[in-house]
């Protein structure tokens, strides 16, 4: 079982001293972001590339181009940087969350945004990661969704999902595509008195044994379906933020899950 890192796991870390945590977690494959922290937004991408170089880790993915499903306004002028940053810097894809403020997107709309996307990321050599958000407010919720509109805009494998084990669970789905995953997000919720529909971010820890979404249940489900890709820690809570020892606390998230899956 692989592990990777997404740097939300230890915010309060520069990008330096979260590629040497990793490395001395056994953990190559990282994640960056560009708002928590913002590494886009406060370094070059040859400083990046640079750096991930020296300390031998491979950058899966940017978070996240938001809202992707609403190809209008700044956002075709935002993805294109987006995309050239993720390109200078060597990720190998950009996270592509839908709007999640309430208001419907029509279908014929995801499938425009996917088949205008689909130039940006082919002519940079970067996979787009569709990443449903199961939230009840959510304008794209499932994966079978965003299926359906890859598969519209035309599935030339410039597009693979991204599997969140929190999203997975508050939108109810049962359906695993192993084959069309490019990622999973894990994260843990633990909290026994909130409802699922009222499960936010701000709920999402390290996975441990008061985990409420199942992930063992839906690594083992991906495992045994052929997903052979990491599984990377996204946790929000800020009580996850805070830690003064990231490290020791993903250790022991990391040895948890190991002996829970084998």
């Amino acid at each position: 079982m692989r592990f990777a890192i997404n740097h939300i796991s230890a915010p309060g870390l520069s990008l330096a001293d979260f590629f040497a945590m990793c490395r001395r977690l056994g953990v190559s494959e990282v994640e960056i972001r560009n708002d928590i922290p913002d590494v886009l937004g406060s370094m070059t991408p040859a400083a990046v590339k640079a750096e991930a170089a020296a300390q031998g880790m491979t950058i899966l993915s940017i978070n996240a181009l938001y809202p992707f499903n609403l190809w209008s306004g700044d956002l075709p002028d935002r993805a294109q940087r987006m995309a050239d940053y993720a390109a200078e810097c060597g990720a190998q894809a950009l996270v592509m969350c839908p709007l999640n403020d309430g208001a419907k997107v029509p279908h014929s709309d995801v499938v425009t945004a996917l088949d205008a996307m689909k130039p940006v990321l082919r002519d940079r050599g970067l996979t787009g990661l569709v990443e449903p958000l199961g939230f009840p407010i959510s304008s794209l919720r499932t994966k079978a969704e965003a299926l359906a509109a890859i598969t519209e805009a035309g599935d030339d494998g410039t597009y693979s999902l991204m599997h969140d084990t929190f999203h997975h669970h508050l939108a109810g789905e049962a359906q695993f595509y192993p084959n069309r995953t490019g990622l999973v997000h894990i994260s843990g919720v633990s909290d026994p008195d909130i409802a699922v529909d009222d499960m936010l971010d701000a709920h999402r820890l390290l996975v441990d044994g008061d985990d409420r979404l199942e992930n063992i249940a839906q690594i083992k489900a991906l495992r045994a379906s052929g997903y052979e890709g990491p599984f990377s820690f996204e946790p929000f809570a800020e009580e996850v933020h805070a830690l003064d020892n990231p490290e020791t606390a993903l250790k022991n998230s990391m040895d948890y899950i190991l002996r829970a899956v084998t």
